[in-house]
């Protein structure tokens, strides 16, 4: 095939150098400035990533906190002897089963409601729910013995009963016997006498002594029927003994039975896990399919199934420094402030006080439980106790709000002329400021002159600052 046709003819531009040199000189000029262009833009984009690396470098961190304006009763908490502490229960309980097994059925959850009885969780129980129903049947079938053994010594001391008639009328048909007896005899003798002075014939005399012989026949009947009765008497008192002995016998076994059945009844006891006090569900411990046994070291099982606490019974456990515990008696008025809600005061009142201190932490524990407790109340809540004297008057909701505002004591210095602050203005530079300041309590204090709600202090200020340092907050985890 011929390409030819297909060549294209290239032909020199020209002047082609001396364009090549002028676009050559042009780039020349050019590139520098494109280059100091980016590195403009370089510097202007990342900016501000390299001022924060070198704040970071140079400037101090410090802790900053904002000044907040007190509730009264935020107020009242930072004034008198107070602590800190926990919200706790006085009846806790974790609920364990009496005997090992594995869980089948979990009836609660966290914050579950539950009365005394409840059956949180069952544990596996066929074998000693097979063990109590034969008890229960070897009960039934004792107790049927027993009734079975009453109906018989019942038949017998009516059998008893018949037989002593029977003997009574053996006994008055033998008096009728002897009786008639008596008579034929008196008859024999008179026929004897009227025959041997031939007033009466022979045959009278034979008649006479017949009917005696009938007479005396008839006593030794009846005296033989009154002996058989009296026999047949004693012998059935003798079964009314027996039967007497069996029926104790039955009552001896129903007992014996009855206890069998209240031993598998307590083994089958065992497999529930029940609420001792009405409560609430705080902790859920196990589920099901898992082992659980009393005396669980580790391992495989576990050694209790749920936690429940009984509300009513929440107070709080402060641990009280021993220099101010003299401030704290029993029976005085306390007001608690939740840590969560620390503008609603608790009116409270101290209940115990330790008769031990804790050596490690100079602190005896003091115990104050709740006047009204309501529902926002929760177990491990912090909460802190300012206590009051006896013939202090209540904390009310409704005074005014003192003028101030609360920042932590670790932002006051000494100065020259009184306690100061370091104030945060503008972004990052502080300020000295000179402050009014009540007595700090709680790791907290009232500032009554200048400072104002929202403004930034800083805490625990560094050695050396001056006006218009700047400063760099620390970060939070």
């Amino acid at each position: 095939m011929d390409l030819s046709p297909l060549r294209i003819e290239r032909k020199p531009e020209a002047g082609a150098g001396g364009g090549a040199k002028r676009r050559s000189g042009g780039g020349g000029k050019l590139l520098p400035a494109l280059l100091l262009l980016t590195a403009i833009g370089a510097i202007a984009l990342f900016w501000p990533r390299l001022r924060g690396w070198v704040d970071r470098v140079r400037l101090p961190e410090v802790e900053i906190a904002v000044a907040v304006a007190p509730s009264p009763l935020a107020a009242s908490a930072v004034s008198g002897t107070s602590a800190n502490g926990y919200v706790v229960a006085s009846k806790r309980a974790a609920l364990s089963a009496d005997a090992p097994g594995r869980i089948v059925e979990m009836n609660v959850v966290e914050g579950s409601v539950v009365k005394k009885g409840f059956v949180v969780a069952r544990l596996y129980s066929d074998e000693y729910k097979a063990a109590l129903d034969r008890a229960s049947a070897e009960l039934a079938s004792s107790e049927s013995a027993v009734a079975r053994a009453e109906q018989e010594t019942g038949a017998a001391r009516g059998e008893v009963v018949r037989l002593q008639r029977s003997a009574e009328a053996a006994a008055a048909a033998l008096d009728e016997a002897r009786a008639t007896l008596l008579q034929a005899q008196q008859r024999l003798a008179r026929a004897e006498q009227m025959v041997a002075d031939d007033v009466e014939s022979r045959q009278w005399l034979d008649d006479a002594r017949a009917d005696a012989g009938r007479a005396a026949a008839a006593e030794r009947a009846a005296a033989a029927q009154l002996a058989a009765a009296a026999a047949a008497t004693a012998r059935g008192e003798q079964q009314i003994a027996v039967q007497e002995a069996l029926h104790a016998e039955a009552r001896s076994r129903v007992a014996v039975a009855k206890a069998a059945r209240e031993q598998a009844q307590a083994t089958f006891d065992k497999t529930e896990v029940r609420a001792p006090f009405d409560g609430v569900v705080v902790l859920k411990d196990a589920e099901v399919g898992e082992v659980v046994s009393p005396n669980s070291q580790g391992g495989n099982s576990r050694g209790s199934v749920a936690t429940m606490v009984d509300f009513a019974t929440l107070e709080v456990q402060v641990e009280m420094p021993e220099r101010t515990i003299s401030a704290v008696a029993v029976g005085a008025p306390a007001t608690i402030f939740l840590d969560a809600f620390p503008d609603r005061g608790y009116a409270g009142e101290v209940t115990r006080i330790w008769p031990t201190a804790n050596r490690s932490k100079a602190t005896i524990e003091v115990r104050v439980r709740f006047a009204a407790p309501d529902e926002r109340l929760r177990p491990e809540m912090g909460a802190r106790v300012v206590f009051r004297s006896k013939d202090a008057a209540p904390l009310a909701e409704s005074a005014p709000a003192p003028k101030g505002v609360l920042v932590p004591e670790r932002a006051l210095r000494q100065g020259a002329a009184g306690p100061i602050v370091w104030v945060v203005r503008g972004g990052d530079a502080v300020q000295q400021v000179a402050v009014a300041a009540s007595e700090a309590s709680g790791g907290r204090v009232l500032v009554t002159k200048g400072l104002a709600p929202r403004d930034r202090v800083v805490v625990d200020p560094p050695a050396g600052l001056a006006d218009g340092d700047r400063v760099r907050s620390k970060e939070k985890p």
